[in-house]
C-alpha cells in the first residue's frame, strides 16, 4: 500500500481493563516486553499507514508517556473520558477523519493481529462498503455472532447477550470487531447509532445492519491464524497470548537453524540477529536488539539485552549481559554480570560472580572470580585475581582505572581510581593501590604477619557452675 493512499487507522485503547485487576491501563500490559497496543501500532505501520488515531481514556498520560518514542508515525491522540461502547469510541474520531478515506478500526487489546491479514482485508474491501474480519470457532462463547441471509451475505451482527439458545449453539462464525469502512459512510452511520439504555452503550456493530439495508457491499475474511483475533480481558489470557507469540518466534528461529533446547522455555523480547550453529539452552531471555555470531553457546538461565556477541563465544549459565560487546572466542560466566559499556576483546575470560561496567578488557585478559571492574581500561593478557575491586566512585564522581598489558593483579586487591598501572607490573595479593604503578614494578601493601606468643583460644564457660 502506498503512503499517499487515503487511509487512516483508528485504534481503540481507552478502557481500564477492570478484569486485569491492575492499576495499569489494559493496553499497556506487555507481550514480549512490548505493550499490547504497540504491537497493533507496529502492524499498522508495516502497511504504510501514517495517519493513526488513538482513542485513549483511563490514565491517558501513562499511555502517552509509554508511546512517546514513536518515530515512524505521529499518533493523533483523541480523548474518550467516559466509555459508552465501541460506537461511542469511534464517534470521537469523526472530526479527525478525511473526506472519503478508508478507515481501519482496530483494538489495542487484540495485540497479535498481523500486517499480512490486514493487507488481505484492504484487498477485500470494495468502494463504499465494509470489509470485516470474522472467525469460525468451535466454541464461540463470549463473541457476537455473524448473521447471514439465505444467499450467504452478511446482514448484521448479533451480540451474544441478545442471542437465543439456538443461535448461540448453531452460529459458529463470530465478529472480531476489526473492519475497514469508508469514512463518509462511517460518519453517517455513527450519527444514527442508537444508545442502549440497558447496557449504557452504543455498538459499532450496528453499522453492519445499516450497510446491509442500504445494499452496501459487505465482505469478510478469516484471519491467517485464530490467535490474531484473540483479545485480552484478564491476566490469564495475556499469558496465553505471550506463550503463543513466543512459541511462534522460537519456531521461526528453529527453522533458521538456531538450536533452542526447549521452545516453551525461551523468550525473545526484541530482535535477534544470529549466525550459524547457535545453541540456546533453556530459560534464556533475549531483550532489545541482540546480535549473535557463529558457533555460540548460551547456557541455561542467561539474559542478553542490547548485546553484540562474536563467534565461538561461550556464555555459561545464569549470566546477565546488557549493553555489552563480546568478541570472538571469549568465555563468560557462570553467574557473571556484564553491564552497559563493557567490551571483551578476543579470548577474554570472565568467570563466576564477576561484574563489569563501562570496562574494556584486552585480548586474552581474564578475571576468573568474584571481582568488580568498573570504569576501567584493561590491556592485553592481564590477570585479575579473585576479589579485586576497581574503586571507581569517591562518593560524588566516577574515576577511571587504566591497566596496561601483561599486568598481574593479585587476589583481594583494591585499585583506588584515578589510577594507572603500567606494562608488566605486579600487584601482590591483598594490596590497596592508591597511586600510579611504574612499568614492571612490584607493589605490595599489607600488614606484616607476626605471631602472638602464649595465646590460647577461648573456651565456653560451664553454665552449671
Amino acid at each position: 500500500m502506498l503512503q499517499s493512499e487515503k487511509i487512516s487507522a483508528v485504534i481503540l485503547g481507552a478502557g481500564k481493563g477492570t478484569r486485569m485487576h491492575s492499576s495499569l491501563p489494559k493496553v499497556l500490559h506487555s507481550i514480549a516486553g512490548k505493550p499490547m497496543i504497540q504491537h497493533v501500532i507496529d502492524a499498522v505501520v508495516k502497511l504504510g499507514i501514517i495517519r493513526i488515531h488513538l482513542i485513549y481514556g483511563y490514565k491517558g498520560n501513562n499511555l502517552k508517556q509509554k508511546l512517546s518514542h514513536q518515530q515512524v508515525v505521529s499518533l493523533n491522540w483523541i480523548s474518550q473520558l467516559e466509555q459508552y461502547g465501541t460506537g461511542h469510541a469511534v464517534f470521537q474520531a469523526i472530526p479527525h477523519l478525511l473526506n472519503n478515506e478508508k478507515v481501519l478500526i482496530l483494538y489495542g487489546d487484540v495485540p497479535l493481529i498481523t500486517s499480512s491479514t490486514l493487507q488481505r482485508l484492504l484487498e477485500r474491501y470494495q468502494k463504499s462498503g465494509i470489509a470485516l474480519i470474522t472467525a469460525k470457532l468451535s466454541n464461540p462463547n463470549g463473541y457476537g455472532r455473524i448473521i447471514r441471509d439465505s444467499h450467504g451475505k452478511i446482514m448484521s451482527i448479533l451480540e451474544e447477550k441478545n442471542a437465543n439458545v439456538q443461535q448461540k449453539r448453531n452460529i459458529k462464525e463470530i465478529n472480531t470487531g476489526i473492519l475497514l469502512v469508508n469514512s463518509n459512510n462511517l460518519i453517517r452511520w455513527l450519527n444514527h447509532l442508537m444508545y442502549n439504555k440497558k447496557d449504557k452503550e452504543c455498538y459499532l456493530t450496528d453499522i453492519i445492519s445499516m450497510a446491509w439495508k442500504e445494499k452496501a457491499p459487505i465482505h469478510s475474511l478469516q484471519p491467517n491464524s485464530i490467535y490474531e483475533i484473540q483479545g485480552v480481558n484478564n491476566i490469564s489470557q495475556l499469558i496465553q497470548l505471550e506463550r503463543i507469540y513466543q512459541k511462534k518466534q522460537a519456531q521461526t528461529l528453529l527453522s533458521l537453524g538456531v538450536m533452542i533446547s526447549d521452545p516453551s522455555r525461551f523468550d525473545l523480547r526484541g530482535k535477534l540477529l544470529h549466525g550459524k550453529d547457535v545453541c540456546i539452552d533453556t530459560n534464556v531471555i533475549i531483550e532489545g536488539e541482540v546480535t549473535i555470531g557463529n558457533r555460540v553457546f548460551i547456557g541455561n538461565g542467561c539474559m542478553l539485552k542490547n548485546a553484540i556477541i562474536g563467534d565461538d563465544v561461550i556464555i555459561h549459565p545464569y549470566t546477565l549481559i546488557e549493553g555489552a560487546q563480546i568478541h570472538n572466542k571469549s568465555i563468560v560466566g557462570p553467574f557473571a554480570h556484564l553491564r552497559k559499556g563493557s567490551v571483551l576483546e578476543q579470548e577474554v575470560h570472565i568467570g563466576n560472580f564477576v561484574e563489569t561496567k563501562n570496562t574494556r578488557l584486552g585480548k586474552k585478559s581474564k578475571a576468573g572470580h568474584l571481582s568488580y571492574l568498573g570504569d576501567a581500561e584493561i590491556g592485553i593478557a592481564v590477570n585479575i585475581g579473585a576479589g579485586t575491586i576497581t574503586c571507581n566512585y569517591d562518593g560524588a564522581n566516577k574515576h577511571k582505572t587504566t591497566i596496561r598489558d601483561n599486568v598481574f593483579i593479585g587476589s583481594d586487591s583494591q585499585l583506588i581510581a584515578p589510577l594507572t598501572i603500567e606494562n608488566g607490573a605486579t600487584i601482590g595479593a591483598g594490596t590497596t593501590v592508591t597511586s600510579d604503578v611504574a612499568e614492571n614494578e612490584v607493589i605490595i601493601s599489607r600488614i606484616r604477619q607476626f605471631p602472638i606468643l602464649n595465646w590460647h583460644r577461648p573456651t565456653k564457660k560451664n553454665k552449671n557452675i
